[in-house]
């Protein structure tokens, strides 16, 4: 199985963000209610491998459409901001 990758991050404070790609090599998504990017934080400086772009590791939100024994089975995801949370916009419910 090859995890999805994250097409478009529009989080540009996130540590792992440049130029809303995200540069970690695997994301979690959710906290069991939401589809919240578990790997986002801020710092001053900008983490991850440059060449690399992010993908998909781990997904707790079962309720997800996408979600088949907590890893996503979406072809990629993107990721932004829902009101003021960093959220998996690709959630579809089940």
């Amino acid at each position: 199985m090859e995890m999805p990758v994250v097409q478009e991050c529009s989080v540009d404070a996130c540590a792992y963000n440049r130029e809303r790609s995200c540069h970690a090599l695997a994301i979690t998504v959710g906290d069991m209610q939401r589809a919240r990017c578990d790997t986002f934080f801020t710092a001053q400086s900008k983490g991850g491998d440059p060449s690399t772009t992010g993908r998909v590791g781990a997904c707790k939100v079962s309720s997800c459409r996408h979600n088949t024994q907590f890893e996503c089975r979406a072809p990629g995801i993107t990721v932004g901001y829902v009101q003021d949370e960093v959220d998996c916009m690709t959630f579809e419910p089940a």
